[in-house]
């Protein structure tokens, strides 16, 4: 509890007065376990007063409430002086209501502006409206489902919702516009012939086969995640996991269903007045001009946007992982403003070290003389606060001891991760090391940081392995095709680290402070890493997917390669590009909130998106598959010269005649 006067000028009695108040009534509470004699700062400008509350972290949330009727209470006996609360308990508290606020002011940007891309993609409202429906729908069944799964798998809180919503609105938009799109797309191509229904009965063969080898590629990649063993990333990988599953079910039962109710109203309001279905539906010759690179002269076009895409992921070989702590949490919440004065006013009262030491209790006098002798070296060294006294705290049963040992800088500050080094190489080995049968850790703030990227660093092999692992397999068994696989896994790769070097100029740096509403703190947090990586392929998946699908489809219908290849892409063209922008209108939602992590997961998201959606869609892949030709499905026969009646669109429209 931090006690300064009105105007931040040296604090009189009417503090010292707060403080023994604001003391007396803690200590009264059950919650409460210690509280400290108040101190004042060395320029006369605070008064602290230092309480600890009993049980966990979980527990001391809980019991927030009771501590802010105590403070309340005080401040309005003392309104001469202003009472400001911190500690990890209430900058936890601060920090999510925080999120709250930025994700719901996020959720408003998101929906209307989905609505409206929409709407201008279908020009009809109704068809806008169902891909929204089938979103939000499966990101609250999603929520629902996740909360009974939380009884059997464990729950990391509010991460979770926030990838869930990411996920759905990205997965639920996409497979609905493949729906529509298809529609209408078969329904221009035959000439008024297939009735909506039947429209629907194809699209649901065609595009619901594309969604079910997607999705599943989504799923499988999200599976990575439990490798790195940690309850953040098993947390997400379960919720996204079931969104997909949600999004993929409705697409497969719910959206066929209603979209055959709505019949012709999905349809653009021309089209259902004149009852003629628009050419725009069919092929655009702006795609076919922004293709014709790729396929008129496919190595040059490879050699010069692999070789971009390359330079752009330069940046992500010099990445900085660490965990995101108070210095990099929004300063608007109260609880950080209080604790960065404390910190600068009360240096011993930031972060720590903290040496815990397990012995037999014969050991006692022991390990307590070796824990001041190791006090007293770390006063000696100017990276350490200095305290008054050793802080010493011995179990009841006189087992196990720790020593708190404050720095006066950040979590992820160079002199913090020096002074760690420190005690951890030197200090501990010297006094604790001397002396035998002694258990002994070093942790707090900076050693959970360092801890934890590394124990990410020795987790990602695996999962970067199993998703690789994945995606090939889901690509060559889809088209019976190991090349294609391996062109899959190579594109994804591409993209991937592309978009990481985009993250790390932009967010690494402090260029981009201003523009994008943030405070660089010189690194990366270390769950994005892992989270993009996972979720890019998998969304890159459903590009892919759609994309090659309708490339197979052209070949089977008779046509050569390179037709086949501009075809297809040109086809796709509108889906994936409309797909595209309302993804990238979610993710850059994302970006308005106060928190960096989720900045950072918006950009990331959204980078890559656009850099697969349009470099490698419109430049590599074609490029890829024109040079290869027929080899491009190997070991697999090419699938060209198969009669066209054999198709599934041939077999409705000879139903139709």
């Amino acid at each position: 509890m931090l006690i300064t006067a009105q105007g931040n000028a040296p604090v009189g009695s009417e503090a010292d007065q707060a403080a023994t108040d604001v003391a007396e009534k803690l200590s009264r509470l059950p919650s409460v376990a210690a509280v400290q004699a108040p101190a004042r700062a060395a320029d006369q400008t605070a008064v602290l007063v230092t309480f600890t509350m009993k049980g966990d972290a979980k527990a001391a949330t809980a019991a927030l409430p009771d501590v802010d009727a105590q403070v309340t209470a005080a401040q309005a006996a003392h309104p001469g002086v202003v009472l400001a609360q911190t500690g990890s308990a209430s900058t936890s508290k601060g920090n999510g209501k925080q999120l709250g606020s930025d994700l719901a002011r996020a959720e408003m940007i998101t929906f209307p502006v989905t609505l409206v891309i929409l709407f201008i993609v279908f020009g009809a409202l109704m068809a806008a409206a169902v891909p929204l429906i089938l979103a939000i729908s499966s990101v609250g069944t999603a929520l629902g489902l996740y909360g009974l799964a939380s009884f059997v798998f464990p729950d990391a809180g509010g991460a979770v919702a926030n990838v869930v919503l990411l996920m759905g609105m990205a997965v639920g938009v996409d497979y609905s516009l493949f729906y529509l799109k298809r529609i209408r797309e078969e329904r221009a191509r035959s000439g008024g012939r297939l009735s909506h229904t039947q429209a629907v009965e194809l699209a649901a063969v065609t595009s619901g086969h594309t969604i079910m080898v997607s999705g599943m590629a989504v799923i499988f990649s999200l599976v990575g995640l439990y490798f790195v063993d940690d309850v953040i990333f098993s947390s997400i990988a379960t919720g996204s996991i079931i969104v997909v599953l949600v999004a993929m079910a409705g697409s497969l039962t719910a959206l066929p269903a209603l979209l055959s109710k709505l019949g012709k109203r999905v349809d653009r309001r021309s089209v259902r007045r004149r009852g003629v279905l628009p050419t725009s539906e069919m092929p655009s010759r702006v795609w076919q001009s922004l293709l014709r690179p790729a396929t008129q002269h496919p190595l040059v076009t490879l050699v010069v946007a692999a070789g971009l895409m390359l330079l752009l992921a330069l940046p992500a070989l010099g990445i900085k992982l660490r965990v995101e702590g108070n210095d990099t949490f929004p300063r608007s919440i109260p609880a950080i403003a209080a604790y960065d004065r404390m910190a600068r006013l009360f240096p011993a009262e930031g972060i720590a070290h903290f040496v815990a030491v397990k012995a037999p209790a014969a050991e006692k006098a022991t390990v307590n003389a070796a824990l001041v002798q190791l006090s007293d070296r770390a006063q000696a060294d100017p990276h350490f606060a200095r305290t008054d006294h050793p802080r010493i705290s011995t179990s009841a049963d006189g087992t196990v001891s720790t020593l708190e040992i404050p720095v006066p800088t950040g979590t992820n500050a160079p002199a913090s991760i020096t002074s760690l080094k420190i005690v951890r190489d030197t200090l501990v080995p010297q006094t604790l090391g001397a002396i035998p049968g002694l258990d002994y850790a070093v942790s707090g703030q900076v050693a959970r940081s360092i801890d934890y990227v590394d124990h990410q660093a020795s987790r990602t092999p695996l999962v970067i392995a199993f998703v690789l692992l994945v995606t090939f397999v889901m690509m060559s068994f889809a088209f019976r095709s190991i090349v294609i696989g391996l062109v899959g896994v190579l594109l994804n790769v591409l993209s991937a680290a592309a978009a990481f070097g985009a993250l790390v100029a932009v967010f690494q740096g402090t260029w981009a402070q201003r523009l994008l509403g943030f405070t660089s703190g010189g690194f990366i947090t270390s769950r994005i890493p892992l989270i993009l990586f996972v979720i890019l392929f998998g969304l890159s998946m459903d590009y892919q997917v759609f994309v090659v699908s309708r490339i197979r489809e052209r070949m089977l219908a008779g046509q050569p390669t390179r037709e086949a290849v501009a075809d297809g892409i040109t086809r796709s063209a509108s889906v994936v590009t409309s797909a595209a922008v309302v993804m990238v209108s979610v993710f850059v939602s994302f970006m308005f909130v106060s928190l960096t992590e989720l900045k950072q997961i918006g950009f990331g998201l959204a980078a890559a998106v656009i850099l697969d959606a349009v470099v490698i869609r419109i430049l590599i892949l074609p490029s890829v598959l024109t040079l290869l030709g027929p080899r491009s499905w190997w070991p697999s026969k090419p699938p060209v010269g198969t009669p066209a009646p054999a198709t599934v669109c041939a077999g409705v429209e000879e139903r139709v005649a």
